[in-house]
């Protein structure tokens, strides 16, 4: 199956899923209500993630009956599948029954475990300053898999907070993935990256402003996964990932500092992101979603561009404290009222 063909079909699947999980959503009862975050106009359904779970799931099945891999990369398939359906169940799970931040955390631990059992680990990687390859120990690399695995299922989750953002998103970071995957020779592990870009794309005419669809937990989890899990399989892939998600990381990073500076978990829900402050200053809801959109690619576009992994490492540096410096000067209350203004002497 050419990559055209596998892109049509993730999208094509995506698609026609797409209004019957709205339906089934809303027969359901899994829709989400326009209040405290969630500023949108009327009932939406939040199942949407299955959909996209299906368009990934379905060619993935066929690209795997046919593929020619080592066992080991074999394995490596199977985990991704599997971690895939897995995420879809408890996202759905969540979605029904609003788990707490604790159970979410464990429920999430138990898809990262889906990953490390079968190999997807982070075990090795390149010192950008010395060149030199890097082999970490079992009782470091679990942890660090753990970590990398649920910080991205956490970032997609909180950056799906706009119309077609997180979906958007993802598509450009799996389409970057994808080249870069074939231009290491990995063309038959690129396809599944493929699958994640044409599922979503599928998806964004149904999820882009206004939506008549969210993704829900299902959706989120399952992209994160996805993101996460390929990142890992191939070389450089962590680089390129930290690049392309530079502006949600960043967000999910500073939002965690800031609420646990204020004493308050770092899973309490705000509108301290990045895109919703953005929105609070009348940024147009479109103009913040295709403006993530931009520079999430102009930024996957310097990753592949860059010839090393030192300035690789040097330009994430930068764009990591120009976001800084940005959240911080909008993390600046808005004043309501403009200052009166000084009359003039007689």
């Amino acid at each position: 199956m050419t990559t055209f063909w596998v892109i049509a079909a993730a999208a094509l699947i995506t698609a026609l899923f797409t209004p019957i999980t709205t339906v089934i959503g809303k027969r359901i009862g899994l829709v989400a209500y326009p209040s405290g975050r969630r500023q949108h106009t009327g009932i939406i359904p939040r199942i949407g993630g299955v959909a996209i779970a299906l368009g990934i799931l379905l060619p993935s099945l066929w690209l795997f009956r046919n593929n020619t891999l080592s066992p080991a990369e074999d394995l490596h398939i199977i985990g991704l599948l599997c971690g895939v359906a897995v995420a879809t169940v408890v996202g759905v799970f969540d979605d029904w029954k609003d788990l707490s931040p604790f159970w979410q955390l464990v429920l999430q631990f138990g898809i990262a475990c889906i990953a490390v059992f079968t190999e997807i680990i982070i075990e090795r990687f390149t010192n950008p300053l010395t060149s030199q390859l890097i082999i970490l120990p079992l009782i470091i690399y679990l942890p660090i898999t753990a970590f990398w695995i649920m910080g991205m299922l956490n970032t997609v989750n909180w950056l799906d907070g706009l119309d077609g953002l997180a979906t958007g998103v993802a598509a450009i970071a799996a389409m970057f993935f994808a080249v870069h995957m074939q231009s290491l020779g990995q063309h038959e592990l690129a396809r599944y990256a493929w699958v994640l870009f044409g599922a979503c794309l599928g998806f964004l005419p149904f999820n882009f402003a206004p939506a008549s669809v969210f993704l829900g937990s299902a959706g989120a989890l399952v992209i994160g996964y996805l993101l996460a899990t390929l990142s890992i399989l191939a070389p450089a892939r962590t680089a390129t990932a930290l690049m392309v998600m530079a502006i949600p990381i960043t967000d999910t990073l500073w939002l965690i500092f800031s609420r646990l500076r204020q004493g308050r978990s770092p899973f309490s829900g705000d509108r301290g992101h990045l895109h919703f402050r953005l929105l609070d200053r009348k940024v147009p809801m479109r103009a913040i979603v295709i403006g993530y959109w931009v520079f999430c690619a102009a930024f996957g576009a310097l990753s592949l561009l860059l010839p090393s992994g030192f300035y690789k490492l040097i330009a994430l540096t930068a764009v990591t404290i120009s976001l800084l410096a940005v959240m911080a000067f909008l993390a600046k209350p808005i004043d309501p009222t403009p200052p009166h203004s000084i009359p003039a002497k007689q």
